[in-house]
């Protein structure tokens, strides 16, 4: 999820280090990609997330696969901040990245970059998220937004799609005014937003659905019956994959055919995860329980086709809320 202004001032010192890292020599094969030539090397860069330990491990098999359909070397790149991403691809140092939904509408302001792909979680699925709106078991005090009214509610973080800005547009829709009708907790991730209601100090939480419907029960940190689900959202759009426009356009579609041609079990079968398989979640039907790699920081199915169309609801969110984020990014 988005945790820091994609175009704050913060971003300066974490993308100055990101584009020395990237290499900044124009006679480079980073300066003949950017240039517009072929590209001798591809940069992959992506945030530490709460939902994956190892972040390189995690994205490794979409790397071997790009490696593979490109014929040259990609290169993955730990960044601290969407901002610092952002940044780097302003200045075409990074040709392929992942960032929340909402650093995405902002940085295409900014950068020239176009969404490839976008994660299914599931076989059949649609290509995006849901926040849930969910209260401790034994409370029956709220049944829908409009008792959040009067009640103190945990957000995660104020530049978070799932845990504040999808939630904040439908409260209002719903008619509750969140800076006078409702006390509000900040608790910086959906684990923690989780943690905060079960002790008592929130009446109403909103988490992405991923941490109540597979994470935080594989962990051992939720339990069946713990919290109750009040309130779904409208679907969300995922996380894509963005790729720099300064790149040919025949590269640019070999890595959507890259990656909207794997699946986490053939990805297994390939032996792109070799050593940390993991089991295919209920939710994956058939393959509920299948050896499979981790698609990225989520235990995404597969990928598909996106477009800049696919985040025109994000539009929406800023349209209701005027959250400052829309603007100056934070």
């Amino acid at each position: 999820m988005f945790r820091q202004s994609a175009l704050g001032v913060v971003a300066a010192g974490a993308a100055l280090a990101l584009l020395t890292a990237c290499g900044a020599g124009p006679g480079s094969a980073r300066g003949a990609a950017a240039g517009g030539g072929r590209p001798g090397e591809l940069v992959f860069a992506a945030i530490p997330s709460e939902q994956s330990d190892n972040l390189e491990a995690s994205f490794a098999p979409i790397v071997s696969a790009l490696t593979k359909e490109l014929g040259v070397p990609v290169r993955f790149q730990a960044v601290t901040s969407n901002a610092a991403v952002v940044e780097a691809q302003v200045a075409k140092r990074v040709d392929i990245a992942v960032y929340g939904a909402f650093s995405y509408y902002l940085a295409r302001t900014r950068a020239a970059v176009e969404p490839v792909a976008v994660p299914l979680a599931a076989p059949g699925g649609e290509p995006g998220a849901y926040a849930y709106g969910v209260t401790r078991g034994d409370d029956r005090s709220i049944t829908s937004l409009k008792d959040a009214a009067g009640k103190d509610v945990c957000f995660t973080d104020p530049g978070s799609t799932t845990g504040y800005l999808q939630p904040l547009a439908s409260l209002r829709e719903a008619g509750v005014d969140v800076d006078k009708d409702v006390k509000t907790v900040f608790t910086h991730g959906h684990d923690t937003a989780v943690a905060s209601l079960l002790a008592g100090d929130c009446d109403l939480a909103f988490v992405g659905d991923v941490f109540v419907d597979q994470l935080l029960p594989a962990r051992g940190l939720l339990k069946p019956g713990q919290v109750d689900k009040v309130w779904t959202s409208p679907l969300i759009p995922g996380p894509p994959i963005v790729v720099g426009t300064w790149l040919p356009q025949d590269v640019r579609d070999k890595i959507s055919k890259a990656v909207t041609g794997l699946t986490a079990a053939g990805a297994a079968s390939a032996g792109l995860c070799k050593g940390s398989e993991i089991k295919g979640p209920k939710t994956w039907g058939q393959y509920a329980g299948a050896p499979a790699c981790t698609l990225g920081t989520s235990t995404a199915w597969t990928f598909v086709k996106a477009t800049d169309a696919t985040y025109q609801p994000i539009a929406r969110i800023c349209e209701v809320t005027k959250a400052e984020v829309c603007t100056s990014g934070g």
